[in-house]
């Protein structure tokens, strides 16, 4: 196979007219040629920190979109389907990306369960990361959440550096606003990446300790804006990422749009590109050809350097996507779950007035960060009910692992005048979380989810509506495009039901995330992400 156009040589920094030569799965030759095709042949992208369950495909799934955007490669931390299933989930991971032309490497989770302060389904302690890090196939020791722990050396998650260290893997890094001497220990211990950064001079004091950056853009958190800047200052020293990418923004685009956005940002092609697509290679030591001789044929075809459209998607060889229709064919899976609930009633959600003020979970569009705050409650017939009229809606955490009592607290600012939506997408534990205006219609959310053993719903009257997930309650194996369109529609339809959140399912999913202060809830309570502990719903005077 011959493809001719303009070469564009990252490495040499060079752009040259040329013909590539492929045979079976290797590049044979490139040779420069006057007479080429108006079109330009480049490295394929990577994405260098991503959790695959984010985009609520299986691999084999997400790997049909992801390839229509230029993407070839992905360095993933199945630490999602680790928390509710545990080593199966991520042997499950493996054994379905082997089933399309795409390159998957994987991580061995760090922090399964992400805190005692929740119910997960699985367990990842030290024995079972070290048969994890042995495999030739997990590549790195994923985020390390624990900062305090790394900090105090806590012995416990040494171990784990050293675990990674001794079969000569990397070790990502999860350090959120950390700078200053706690940000030297923290990477003097072994961790050489962090894709938390959300301003430059964090990013910049922590490759002056030695890190690399990945500049995240993802649905939750987008950093490329804040970070641009390190693309011309330290090309070397940074990666892209999206972390986490839902199926409607997949559909849209991955790492082709931080490409496009910094070269029309003015930013140095070369520099650009550097990041998407050679520093990975070279930090992780990825078996991703770099478009030389000999290499892995794995590159891409663009129309030119102004639009960036992916004219087609080449892996080990294989075109595997072409003016933005993918070529893999869909998989079938053989699905895995833990979902052992029973399905609830309205009483299952009442929360009895206890006197004082309540405390609420206060959310700021666009931040998984939030506050605490204080209102004076609504009570009928003893009970705290939501408050429409000052936006201080219920907020529920069921427990999807076995029947318990659903944890019950109070949400501000989420918008909602009716109705109430509900995910078993649910960082980090993936049990149930609802938000709603009446135990009633919570209770039908929560019920779509259970009766579906996982799934985004929503609940308005009659109109019920759920997109299921059925892998491990937060993935689905249904077409991509689909999900994406299904995705969308419940999406528009929460917000209206009043939410003027960007996304308010994405929101949702992240309020039971307990590392991420200031307050959280999750199945056993309302929790304090900056004392680190369970607090009561009321205050004391």
């Amino acid at each position: 196979m011959k493809i001719s156009g303009h070469i564009i040589d990252i490495i040499n920094r060079n752009i040259f007219s040329g013909v590539v030569t492929v045979k079976g799965n290797r590049i044979e030759s490139i040779e420069k040629t006057s007479q080429v095709e108006n079109q330009y042949i480049l490295p394929g992208f990577i994405d260098s920190h991503i959790h695959i369950e984010s985009s609520m495909l299986v691999p084999s799934e997400f790997a049909r979109v992801a390839c229509t955007h230029g993407t070839v490669g992905t360095v993933s931390d199945p630490h999602e389907i680790a928390n509710v299933m545990g080593i199966a989930g991520v042997e499950f991971m493996i054994e379905n990306a082997k089933e399309v032309p795409f390159i998957f490497y994987f991580g061995a989770p760090s922090c399964v369960p992400a805190t005692p302060f929740e119910t997960a389904g699985g367990i990842i302690d030290l024995k079972d990361l070290e048969i994890l890090l042995k495999r030739d196939d997990i590549l790195y020791l994923s985020e390390m959440m624990n900062v305090p722990g790394v900090l105090n050396q806590d012995s416990s998650e040494l171990d784990k550096i050293k675990i990674a260290q001794k079969y000569n893997k990397k070790v990502d890094g999860h350090a959120p606003s950390l700078t200053g001497d706690n940000a030297r220990v923290y990477i003097e211990s072994g961790i050489s990446t962090d894709h938390e950064c959300v301003s430059l001079e964090e990013a910049i004091e922590k490759i002056k300790y030695g890190m690399i950056i990945q500049i995240r853009e993802g649905s939750a958190t987008r950093d490329l804006d804040a970070l641009m800047p390190l693309i011309n200052q330290h090309p070397e020293n940074i990666m892209f990422c999206s972390d986490d990418r839902h199926p409607d923004n997949l559909v849209e685009g991955h790492i082709n749009t931080m490409v496009k956005r910094a070269i029309d940002e003015g930013y140095d092609i070369f520099n650009t590109l550097q990041a998407a697509c050679v520093n990975p290679v070279k930090h992780y030591g990825l078996n991703i050809g770099l478009l030389k001789t000999g290499d892995s044929a794995d590159f891409i075809v663009i129309d030119d350097l102004d639009n960036m459209n992916i004219l087609s998607t080449y892996i080990s060889g294989t075109k595997v996507a072409e003016n933005g229709n993918t070529l893999i064919p869909q998989k079938q899976v053989n699905r895995i779950n833990c979902f052992n609930t029973k399905q609830k009633s309205p009483d299952d959600f009442i929360l009895k007035y206890q006197g004082n003020k309540i405390k609420a979970i206060s959310i700021t569009d666009g931040q998984i960060i939030t506050r605490e705050t204080l209102h004076e409650s609504k009570v009928q017939e003893g009970n705290v009910i939501p408050d429409i009229e000052n936006d201080l809606l219920k907020i529920t955490v069921v427990n999807r692992y076995k029947d318990s009592k659903p944890a019950v607290a109070f949400v501000h600012n989420f918008g909602l005048k009716s109705g109430a939506i509900a995910s078993s997408v649910a960082h980090d534990s993936h049990n149930i979380i609802a938000v709603g205006v009446s135990d009633e219609e919570i209770t039908n959310a929560v019920n779509l989810i259970i009766e579906n053993k996982g799934g985004v719903s929503l609940s308005s009257g009659d109109n019920q509506k759920v997109l299921p997930l059925p892998v491990a309650g937060i993935m689905t194996d249904a077409n991509g495009y689909e999900v994406a369109k299904k995705y969308s529609e419940l999406d528009r339809m929460s917000k209206e039901l009043g939410s003027n959140l960007q996304s308010p399912f994405m929101t949702l999913s992240f309020m039971a995330l307990l590392v991420i202060p200031d307050i959280k809830i999750s199945d056993k309570g309302l929790f304090d992400g900056n004392q680190f502990k369970l607090i009561d719903n009321f205050t004391n005077g």
